[in-house]
């Protein structure tokens, strides 16, 4: 099915009045959601407290849960696949207006702004656990890149990896806020349907397609694997 990133004022205000609950959010979704959450705060936590082997342990699970994503915005369900939600920038700017005037929230799934914040938020996630990965490999020895790699270049890769978290950090922080200003301003809860996966949507708004939860494990354990083989050569 093609993603429909129309406005909300396209459809009519009868069909808007009638609605019903929908799950949009499956359960692989809202564990990498929470979960990623956790352990990002965890490893700010033991990076503070000099806790490295944990440090380099929570970015190791970190990053197979990006990977999971990235396979479960493939292979997995309706709402969690890249081709339902990343649009093109005008579409973006489009729901935007639709939002500040305030239209019925009639998105079943990420809005089109959304989709380019957790765009980037998995560039950034995905990009500082690689940089890490090589970094502790490098200070400890452990990779073959370590003996390879110029040093002018592990140290460019050391300084990008606290620069990527400081990016991480404000991307983080602008989603929280445009979590808040949904919230408190156009009054649209987007934290609920994240906890418990379902949403008030119009009637006439299909119930997105879920793909079966063997399948998320079956994607996670290729995450853990590939994972632990790009480990060993970082």
């Amino acid at each position: 099915m093609a993603p429909d990133h129309r406005d909300a004022s396209a459809a009519s205000p009868a069909a808007a009045s009638s609605s019903r609950t929908v799950l949009i959010w499956d359960w692989p979704v809202r564990l990498f959601h929470w979960l990623t959450v956790a352990l990002v705060a965890a490893a700010y936590v033991t990076v503070r407290l000099n806790w490295i082997d944990w440090h380099v342990r929570i970015g190791e699970a970190l990053l197979v849960l990006v990977v999971f994503r990235l396979l479960w915005g493939l292979l997995g369900s309706q709402t969690a696949r890249f081709t339902s939600f990343v649009a093109a920038p005008a579409a973006a700017l489009r729901h935007l207006r639709a939002v500040a005037r305030r239209e019925p929230d009639m998105q079943a799934g990420h809005n089109p702004a959304g989709g380019w914040m957790v765009l980037l938020l998995l560039a950034l996630l995905a990009a500082e656990t690689l940089t890490g990965l090589y970094v502790y490999n490098d200070v400890a020895d452990e990779g073959p890149l370590s003996e390879v790699v110029p040093a002018v270049v592990s140290n460019t890769i050391t300084a990008l990896h606290s620069i990527l978290w400081d990016a991480l950090a404000v991307a983080i922080a602008l989603h929280v806020c445009a979590v808040a200003l949904y919230a408190f301003v156009w009054g649209q809860n987007l934290v609920r349907p994240m906890l418990d996966g379902h949403k008030s949507l119009p009637a006439h708004v299909r119930e997105p397609r879920r793909a079966p939860l063997w399948l998320a494990i079956v994607l996670l354990a290729v995450a853990a694997g590939g994972v632990t083989l790009l480990a060993s050569v970082l």
